[in-house]
């Protein structure tokens, strides 16, 4: 008998733990069924009309990919229930810098899910720079998350959601506007 705890890579982790994933990913909304929570690649969203998006009981969220652009999607930030940025390979970045635009410049309070090919190494990082949740593949971050197995470093370097500025000290040497 093994002490390691049977994750599915189907479920999804936040701060709180591990939990089913409400929402089905699919190509086409006719994919999707009548599923109630849905997540569309970034194309297939742009292509539904807003009263498809708007009329519909079912939540519709959106798949990123790390060349695509977020830019269509900051008008309708509001409406959004769920934007997945995609991780297909470690080392590739980019969605690191769209979770931060999102979060941060344009406010999006939807939830922020990484998804793909997510190291240990990686998560402090995701969290720090706005994601809410993660549908990782990779086996050994699945073992450590469901662990809460996360380590992290007490002070940063640069500032982000998650870091803290005790009064008095220096954070970017940023001063006050007058």
């Amino acid at each position: 008998m093994s002490d390691i705890p049977q994750i599915s890579h189907g479920d999804l982790w936040s701060r709180e733990g591990f939990r089913e994933d409400p929402y089905v990913v699919a190509e086409t909304l006719e994919e999707a069924g009548d599923a109630p929570a849905i997540i569309l690649p970034l194309a297939v969203w742009l292509g539904l009309e807003d009263e498809v998006r708007n009329a519909t009981n079912r939540k519709i969220g959106v798949s990123v990919a790390p060349g695509e652009s977020i830019e269509p999607l900051l008008a309708s930030l509001d409406t959004i229930p769920v934007i997945a940025l995609q991780f297909p390979a470690f080392n590739d970045g980019r969605s690191y810098s769209k979770a931060e635009m999102l979060k941060n410049q344009h406010q999006f309070k939807g939830e922020l899910r990484a998804v793909g090919d997510v190291l240990i190494d990686q998560v402090a990082y995701m969290l720090r720079t706005g994601f809410d949740t993660l549908k990782v593949s990779h086996s050994v971050t699945l073992t450590r998350l469901a662990d809460h197995n996360l380590h992290d470093t007490p002070v940063y370097y640069q500032p982000g959601r998650g870091s803290r500025s005790a009064p008095g000290t220096y954070s970017w040497r940023r001063v006050p506007s007058a």
